[in-house]
């Protein structure tokens, strides 16, 4: 296999952890969308996220609502062991879909390696907020590739963030 063929095949860009480590978001009206997905034990089955992925994305395409690539942000909420929220940042409302706007302050970090490693991920960031004297209201994740991506650059980078 050609660099230009493993080019082709990678869909996600390269994330750069820089961009979202140890940073504090002030957001004001945040537009998303947001969809739901049944899970089992918080985990997705896997042709259905490329699914909800490829629909959200289309919806954001066909409004002209999506963010430049490199503003591009897609939060994964896990509630309950059987559903999970996701809320793909966009430019503008978009007619049929449900439009979510979040405000507050959030913190993000990056973490790398598997999605099974959440749970010690989240006490984590607990135990940085609450160093700062603060408490984690909710936890999202950015997950930042695909798995194919991800293996493909060697790194599995997620994004945690914190609404505190």
């Amino acid at each position: 296999m050609t660099i230009s063929n493993l080019e082709e095949q990678i869909c996600c860009p390269k994330f750069e952890p820089a961009t979202l480590d140890n940073k504090t978001h002030q957001w004001e009206n945040k537009l998303f969308i947001k969809e739901t997905m049944r899970t089992f034990l918080h985990m997705p089955w896997p042709p259905s996220i490329g699914r909800l992925m490829e629909k959200m994305w289309k919806l954001a395409k066909d409004n002209n609502a999506y963010p430049e690539q490199k503003n591009f942000l897609m939060l994964a909420y896990d509630p309950t062991p059987w559903g999970c929220e996701y809320y793909m940042a966009v430019m503008k409302e978009i007619p049929g879909a449900e439009n979510i706007k979040l405000s507050g302050t959030f913190l993000s970090r990056v973490f790398e390696g598997p999605y099974s490693a959440v749970p010690k991920w989240i006490k984590e960031m607990n135990k940085n907020v609450e160093a700062e004297g603060k408490k984690v209201k909710k936890h999202y994740f950015y997950y930042t590739t695909c798995p194919k991506c991800a293996k493909k650059y060697g790194k599995n980078y997620v994004v945690a963030f914190a609404e505190i």
